[in-house]
């Protein structure tokens, strides 16, 4: 960001400043990294629910005859599977195989589907729609600027959004619903970047005053608590949860990041097959992989990971974990053998901290 550049703004940014949230510069937009403290809004998902305004990501219409054919051809993940009423999260990848962003897509009829996308990445994922959308009979539209987006995490989040947008409730995990919000069109969708059950109402602009303050409203005997980017990112990481730009981007591939599962090489052509089907022939030389300090310490990302004397990679996202009580992190070790439980190092403020390969996720709900 530039000394003139102006930050964007969420149509909750009012409120936030009201709250008095502390605000700052996330991917050129102003959002709140907490309300109250990181570790309140964290635990306060983990045994509650919270709400996130996530505005700031980004949605994107398909629509038309060949829909379908034009999202299978541009994700890894088999889009027929989300018949209407459901979604599938997928990554896009370029010709080389690395990641152009992850998105989860949601139909909502035939050949109706709204997909969400990076706030980063927002701009560029359109282009690349309309890049590839020439070969197809479908319209894309970018409808990032007239939406809002909440997001309602936590244990108790289902009666609180059952309350505003009914026939939520009886969703399945990554069912989506379209529904009249305040006399406007909405989408619900249950999915979540937390690793609790949760929901996304995405609505217009117009209607983002009320429906925050009916959240607040019907959350308020459920215990939910207004939360920012700072929980939304240890939550995230615990859960094993990917965050675009750091954890993945154009130069890594879903294999290296541990996400094989959302590449179907059987369903038929897409960007970036070759490329997979390549890597894996040929095997890995790098993947994500998880670490626990055995110690106490803050890891970061950039922390240097060591077996022994040798560098095996950094970390790209680390934390304190309020759930786990210990520090946590990823990063690309060119191990890719390695496996939970085996003895590495983390180094610290130029001290290198005992620590071990961990499984990922690091922490999975209850059912």
């Amino acid at each position: 960001m530039t000394a003139t550049t102006e930050l964007r703004r969420t149509p909750f940014y009012g409120i936030h400043k009201a709250m008095g949230a502390r605000l700052v510069d996330f991917h050129g937009w102003e959002l709140p990294i907490q309300f109250t403290s990181i570790l309140k809004e964290h635990q306060a998902v983990r045994s509650r629910c919270g709400v996130f305004d996530v505005s700031h990501m980004g949605q994107i219409l398909v629509e038309g005859k060949q829909a379908l054919e034009f999202l299978q051809k541009i994700n890894t993940n088999d889009i027929a599977k989300a018949a209407p009423g459901k979604a599938v999260y997928s990554h896009m990848l370029n010709e080389k195989g690395g990641v152009v962003d992850d998105v989860i897509v949601g139909c909502y009829g035939p050949g109706r589907y709204l997909v969400v996308v990076n706030a980063g990445t927002a701009d560029k994922d359109f282009r690349w729609y309309q890049r590839h959308a020439a070969a197809f009979d479908v319209r894309v539209e970018n409808q990032s600027d007239l939406l809002c987006m909440l997001a309602i995490q936590g244990p108790t989040a289902v009666p609180v959004v059952e309350a505003i947008t009914p026939g939520s409730a009886p969703l399945p995990r990554f069912g989506v619903l379209e529904i009249e919000l305040f006399g406007q069109r909405a989408f619900v969708q249950r999915t979540g970047y937390t690793g609790e059950d949760g929901f996304e109402i995405i609505a217009p602009n117009e209607i983002a005053p009320r429906l925050w303050e009916e959240v607040v409203s019907h959350g308020r005997s459920y215990g939910l608590a207004p939360c920012g980017l700072g929980a939304r990112d240890t939550l995230r990481l615990e859960a094993g949860l990917l965050l675009y730009g750091q954890d993945i981007d154009d130069e890594h591939t879903p294999f290296e990041a541990n996400y094989g599962w959302v590449v179907k090489l059987e369903k038929g052509d897409f960007v970036g097959k070759g490329a997979l089907e390549r890597q894996k022939r040929e095997g890995l030389k790098r993947r994500l992989t998880g670490v626990a300090l055995s110690e106490s310490g803050v890891p970061r990302a950039g922390a240097i990971v060591r077996a022994g004397e040798t560098v095996l990679g950094s970390l790209v996202s680390a934390t304190f974990s309020p759930t786990l009580q210990k520090g946590i992190g990823v990063g690309y070790l060119d191990r890719p053998e390695l496996r939970p439980g085996e003895m590495i190092s983390v180094e610290i403020h130029g001290r290198r901290v005992a620590a071990e390969v961990a499984a990922v996720p690091f922490y999975r709900r209850e059912a």
